[in-house]
């Protein structure tokens, strides 16, 4: 049975798919509220607001959204930063609330401008940099909660306190965050249709308090409906103006990257596509009416979304039954949430922020080009103990001042760099001619001019994207090809693997010295294109694959 509006054969899928993806949502909305400085019942609001208006309102259509990581860190920091300029949370919340509204406004507006288009251009080292950071603050601010004791507002001011950490410890706390921690990762072992955080949740919660222990508690939750926080929005002191513009712009151009990167694996996920613009205005509306209610931020959360998927969900209902979900536990079970021991909590936030970091980035530091490591612990140690927003600005900042000074190296040696972010597959080269007219139906060949840098690598994964079904060999002539930077290597390494699922066998020609021992350094060469794909000209490559392909 279908309708005009909604074809009721998802139905059962997306019931399910979302049903999942809330009770997966569920103690991290608790411990994400925590970690904010706002209590569990924020980051409870935050993710049934921008659960279910996200979901209807934004342009992907298995999204599940919520408080994440990136946004809650952010969060916490204003919050800090607002107490301190007025003294209270009470006093501090007008500001608090008024920059989470503005944040919501700005995607609202980043989506009707398509300011989406642009975000695609933020260089590999950035993002790596800050997400990395993103989950060393995650990680020292839960160090003391996790041991049963109160932690300062700062990562700075945690490592100066290190040593209480050993001293004071509740011993009782350490072993119910302990057992947390355990049970989230031993547990996808004996099943995966329970969630390990759930599951974690409860049992470490019920031992601590059939055992009795003395441990920090979240305490008392709101029941019933979230009323409109809304009183003394208008009437902030001036001196908080700079506060709440910085924040608002970081938690709407964070939102906006985090949800868009979690919108392209629910593309890949269920070979659909998403509309950018419009996942912007609905992550803005969502989080817009989370402000108000006194709720924290969200975006597409990546987890949720990928067991939503894997669930059933395929439409916008499953993310809006994810929110519902949670409201529905909001109305029911806030008493049983209020016994929940914090260092609970931390036992899960902690392992949620070693996925956070950017692992792959990090290991590779020594692999990639220079310039890009630096970039990337420059920004990672701006983000984890100095201003979030400066670290973004600094890192995109040095990142195009050193391409540019590497693009000048290049120009002076003499080298052909070309079209910067040219891309030329149409019309084939003298050389190509003969085999081109004969099996361009089996193969493709693609033209790389100059760096593939950060600028050119959306450009170049979507001509990737677009390469005919029937195709079983791309040819990559990387003649004119001189350098390739860190995002350009990941953006090269995903097309492989994506054609590598189409049964696509790529072969790269005429490969430069600087990228081949990039290739050669993160492993792309020989684990993903062996050496035997790698020819010094077009010809060795047409040779090869009439012999192997039997063209």
């Amino acid at each position: 049975m279908s309708s005009k509006f909604y074809d009721f054969k998802y139905l059962k899928g997306d019931l399910t798919g979302g049903l999942v993806a809330g009770v997966v949502a569920l103690p991290l909305a608790l411990a994400f509220g925590v970690q904010s400085g706002l209590g569990a019942i924020a980051g409870l609001y935050g993710a049934i607001a921008v659960g279910v208006f996200a979901a209807i309102f934004g342009g992907t259509a298995t999204q599940a959204s919520g408080p994440t990581g990136p946004m809650t860190v952010v969060s916490a920091a204003l919050v800090a930063g607002a107490i301190e300029l007025t003294g209270s949370l009470e006093a501090a919340m007008p500001i608090i609330i008024i920059t989470f509204l503005l944040g919501g406004i700005f995607q609202i507006i980043f989506g009707l401008i398509n300011i989406a288009g642009y975000v695609k251009y933020f260089p590999y080292p950035v993002v790596s940099g800050f997400m990395s950071g993103v989950g060393l603050i995650i990680i020292i601010l839960q160090l003391f909660p996790f041991v049963g004791l109160s932690s300062a507002k700062s990562t700075w001011l945690v490592m100066q306190d290190l040593p209480r950490l050993f001293t004071d410890f509740n011993w009782q706390a350490l072993a119910l965050g302990g057992l947390t921690v355990l049970i989230y990762y031993v547990f996808p072992y004996i099943t995966k249709a329970i969630p390990s955080a759930l599951v974690a949740l409860v049992v470490a919660s019920v031992v601590g308090y059939f055992l009795k222990w003395d441990v920090p508690i979240i305490g008392e939750i709101p029941s019933g409906l979230p009323s409109l926080q809304i009183d003394g929005l208008l009437s902030i002191d001036a001196s908080a103006y700079g506060l709440v513009a910085e924040y608002a712009l970081v938690l709407a151009v964070l939102g906006s990257i985090d949800s868009l990167l979690t919108s392209v694996i629910a593309d890949n996920m269920t070979k659909t596509k998403h509309n950018s613009n419009r996942e912007l205005v609905g992550q803005g509306i969502g989080n817009a009416i989370a402000a108000v209610f006194g709720g924290i931020p969200g975006a597409g959360a990546t987890k949720g979304t990928v067991i939503n998927i894997n669930s059933g969900g395929r439409t916008r209902v499953s993310g809006a039954t994810h929110g519902l979900f949670l409201l529905a536990v909001l109305l029911g079970l806030g008493t049983l949430a209020a016994h929940i021991p914090l260092c609970v909590l931390a036992g899960l936030l902690i392992p949620i922020a070693f996925k956070i970091i950017d692992v792959k980035g990090l290991k590779h530091l020594l692999a990639v080009p220079r310039a890009d490591a630096v970039v990337l612990i420059i920004v990672l140690l701006m983000t984890t103990f100095g201003s979030l927003i400066q670290a973004v600005g600094v890192g995109l900042l040095l990142a195009s001042l050193l391409f540019m000074k590497r693009a000048s190296d290049i120009g002076e040696k003499g080298m052909e760099v070309g079209t910067i972010a040219g891309f030329d597959g149409e019309k084939p080269w003298q050389d190509e001619i003969e085999f081109y007219e004969k099996y361009k139906d089996k193969v493709y060949i693609k033209h790389l001019y100059g760096p593939l840098f950060f600028g050119f690598t959306s450009h170049f994964q979507d001509e990737i994207v677009n390469i005919p079904e029937q195709i079983t060999a791309l040819i990559i002539r990387m003649d004119r090809v001189p350098y390739i930077d860190q995002s350009g290597l990941y953006a090269l390494e995903n097309a492989v693997l994506d054609l590598e699922q189409r049964g696509v066998q790529v072969l790269l020609t005429a490969v430069q010295e600087q990228p081949k021992d990039k290739l050669i350094s993160i492993d792309i060469v020989p684990d993903l294109i062996s050496e035997e794909h790698i020819f010094d000209d077009i010809q060795a490559a047409f040779d090869y694959l009439k012999v192997h392909f039997k063209l």
